[in-house]
This record gives C-alpha cells, sequence and structure tokens, in this order.
C-alpha cells in the first residue's frame, strides 16, 4: 500500500471513532449490544435488579437512593466525570416502562466502549444521572399510579409521596443542567391530523404558563431538532409533539422552573413494530442529544424540525374496526348494518390484553387493522354485543341459515371466523385486512 493511501486511511479511521456516530450507526449499535432480554413491559422490579447488578460489574456507578411507599429500593445509575449536569428519570408510572430498558442498554454501552471518542467525550462533558422505574410499586401492579394512588408526577408541589420527596431531593442537592423526563403515551395517540401513531412524542418543556424561554429552553428546542432528525430515518411521520399546557403540579414543568429545563419523551406505538423497536428508538434519541450536548455541536444545529412539528391528536383510530357488518343482537334476529370499533387495553406482553367495543353504528375512525365484514353476520360470543363488552366475535357468511336463538349457538353453528383476544383464530383469510 502506498504510504499516501496508508495515511489517508489513518485519517479516514480516525475521524470515523471521533465524529459522533449517525442514527443508522447508533440503531445497528443497539441492535448488536444491548443488554435488556426481555419486553419491557415484563420488566419487573426484580428484572430491573439483575440488569443493574450488571451494570454494576462493569464497573458503573450504582446505588440505592431510596425506597418507594412499599419499601422498594428505588436506584441511579451515573456515568462520566464532566461539567454539565444530566438527569434522567424513567417510569413514575409504573405501567410506561420503554425507557426503563433503553437507559440500561444506553449505560452499558457507554461503559464498554469507553475507548470511542465520541463515548469519551460524553464522559469527559457529561455526568449522566439516571433514576430508572422511580415507580416500583406501581410497577408491580402494572398501573400508572403508586400504592397510594397517587400520581407521582402531579405530586410535584404537595410531596405526598416517597418517591416525589425522592425525585424533589436529588434534583435540588445536584441541580442538574438538563432534564429527561420519560414516559409512555396511548398507543392511540396520532400525530398532528393523520391517522398515524405517534410511535414518539416530544415536548421542550416550559416552566410556566405564560411559557417563558430561556437559554437552556432554547437549547433543549435545538437538542430535540437534532433527535427528530435522527428518528426521521426511521420512523418519518410517526414522530409529534406533545401536548404542551402548563400543568402546574407535574414535575416536568416544576423542574423547569426550578432551573432544570426538561426535554420530555414520550413513547406511543408503531403497529406492525414490538416493544423492543421502540427501545431503540429511545436509545437512537437519547445519544443523539447526548452527543449533541456533549460535543457542542448542538449550539449550531437549528430548531426548525422542532418548532414544525405537529401536534399530537387522540379520538382518530381505533385498533380494529370491523366495516359493514350484519350485527346480531338480543331480540333483532334480523340484524342491522353496522361497523365495530374495537380497542386494546394496556396490559404486560406475557399476557392477554382485553379488547373491548368502542362503537358499533357509523364508524369514522381509522382502524390500525381493519376488515371487511359486509358478507358476514356477526354476533358477540356471549350474547352481549354492546359498547364496553369483550369484542369476543363469531362470524357467519350471510348465505347460512342461522337460527340465533339457539342455545348453544357456537356448538350447534360452527362459525366461519372467530375474532379473540385481539386476533383471528379461525378464518382469517376470509377478510381483507385494509
Amino acid at each position: 500500500m502506498k504510504p499516501t493511501l496508508l495515511v489517508s486511511l489513518i485519517l479516514f479511521l480516525f475521524l470515523m471513532d471521533t465524529q459522533a456516530q449517525t442514527s443508522a450507526e447508533l440503531a445497528e449499535i443497539w441492535d448488536k449490544t444491548h443488554i435488556t432480554t426481555k419486553f419491557p413491559s415484563d420488566v419487573r422490579h426484580s428484572d430491573l435488579k439483575n440488569y443493574l447488578e450488571h451494570l454494576k460489574k462493569l464497573g458503573l456507578k450504582v446505588e440505592e437512593v431510596g425506597r418507594s411507599n412499599a419499601n422498594r429500593e428505588i436506584y441511579q445509575v451515573e456515568f462520566g466525570t464532566g461539567k454539565t449536569k444530566v438527569f434522567m428519570w424513567s417510569q413514575m408510572h409504573g405501567d410506561e416502562p420503554t425507557a426503563t430498558s433503553a437507559l440500561m442498554d444506553m449505560f452499558a454501552y457507554l461503559q464498554t466502549h469507553r475507548e470511542k471518542s465520541w463515548v469519551k467525550t460524553i464522559y469527559q462533558n457529561l455526568t449522566i444521572r439516571a433514576v430508572p422505574m422511580l415507580n416500583p410499586d406501581g410497577e408491580e401492579l402494572y398501573q400508572r399510579r403508586n400504592l397510594q394512588n397517587i400520581d407521582i408526577n402531579r405530586d410535584a408541589r404537595d410531596l405526598k409521596t416517597p418517591e416525589a420527596r425522592l425525585l424533589k431531593k436529588l434534583r435540588d442537592e445536584w441541580s442538574p443542567d438538563i432534564g429527561f423526563n420519560l414516559h409512555n403515551e396511548n398507543e392511540r395517540t396520532t400525530v398532528g391530523k393523520t391517522n398515524n401513531q405517534a410511535a414518539i412524542s416530544l415536548l421542550v418543556v416550559y416552566g410556566d404558563a405564560a411559557k417563558t424561554t430561556n437559554p437552556g429552553h432554547e437549547r433543549n428546542k435545538r437538542l430535540v431538532s437534532a433527535m427528530i432528525a435522527a428518528l426521521n430515518n426511521f420512523i418519518p411521520g410517526y414522530i409529534g409533539k406533545y401536548d404542551d399546557e402548563y400543568t402546574a403540579t407535574a414535575f416536568g414543568d416544576n423542574f423547569s422552573a426550578w432551573g432544570t429545563p426538561v426535554i420530555l419523551i414520550e413513547t406511543g406505538a408503531l403497529h406492525g413494530k414490538d416493544e423492543t423497536y421502540l427501545v431503540k428508538m429511545n436509545f437512537v434519541a437519547m445519544l443523539t442529544a447526548l452527543t449533541k450536548l456533549a460535543d457542542g455541536s448542538e449550539k449550531t444545529f437549528p430548531p426548525t424540525l422542532y418548532q414544525q412539528l405537529p401536534d399530537n391528536s387522540s379520538g382518530r383510530i381505533y385498533n380494529f374496526v370491523f366495516r359493514n357488518a350484519t350485527v346480531i343482537t338480543p331480540g333483532k334476529p334480523d340484524g342491522v348494518v353496522a361497523s365495530i370499533g374495537v380497542n386494546t387495553e394496556r396490559r404486560r406482553a406475557s399476557l392477554v390484553a382485553p379488547n373491548r367495543i368502542e362503537q358499533i353504528g357509523t364508524v369514522t375512525r381509522a382502524g390500525l387493522d381493519e376488515y371487511d365484514a359486509s358478507n358476514y353476520y356477526v354476533v358477540q360470543k356471549f350474547g352481549n354485543m354492546k359498547v364496553g363488552e369483550q369484542a369476543e366475535f363469531l362470524f357467519y357468511k350471510k348465505d347460512r341459515k342461522i337460527d340465533w336463538a339457539a342455545k348453544d349457538l357456537e356448538k350447534q353453528y360452527p362459525p366461519d371466523a372467530i375474532f379473540s383476544n385481539g386476533k383471528w383464530i379461525k378464518g382469517e383469510k376470509l377478510f381483507a385486512n385494509k
């Protein structure tokens, strides 16, 4: 190899190592190195402790910083020695788990790749502290609130919960320069006036109702724009702006008021992708922000993408819509042509999620899955075809003669298709999914 070519190759490899990674490279890093092994919704407090023990063995500082209402341990992880102080917290709502796994993967990678120049820049310029799973009691029950039935994220002023008192104490004693408030949102939240799910929603959080800006707030706009640019390589059109209405009792708003400007990340869902894909998206977004903050490149990144981000909306989609079926209800044997909207309730991945009937009639909302049922009768398996009941459906071709008063309908007249627990048990190929 010629000397000039060798020098050029060495220079290229040096630049590749010193520059912050692209979003594609960050995604590939997660694919190859993530330490989390469960769906986030299945991660219990005991699983978190196992992850944290792994981080401790890697040499990270992991310490118990408090206890929950039920005396479960709450931990803090730390990486870096830099002047700029970054504070991150996840799962203050027990059933909002995605970022907890992303934090574990992020810390593991940073600690095991400190020789890389871009990681070294983060280590030298930032000190990152994170509290994963602030609400372990709520997580154990997979519910939003803690064991006092209090929403911790509405307890920033009253401080009635031990978890809220701990979070405020950690902020007040350290005075971080920036905060990342990590949540999940309803999977049927949509982007702007579209029917696209908001896979990720972002917000630069104001500290007052007047929406007063400051240098930290403006910096966060640039960081969020950088995050959007990275995520647009994977989920363009599926990123929304979270509601920026001021909430006087919420921690994000108060952190910003107390001098720690906050970026809110709300993870939604993306039809056709499982929970782990959005762990990867969180990993990409968070490391993008941290690299930009650490190397100073955020100072020149325009805030445009954040300023143009569509506001989130709701009430536009159902999980399932069955179009134009002839609906059979007790006492009305002739049936009525109607569409049926169905939603899935939030549950752990390992559990069966209930599906409930939300609407029967003229359904204008779109469905994440839509089926043309115009050639079928449909009956609720237990004879309760009404809003709020389980979406357990038996489908019969309309050219069949059925005695709808039969005591054991399903046995006497085997259905052509069965929809149960959010999936087709029989006959899926009969229906075209729109």
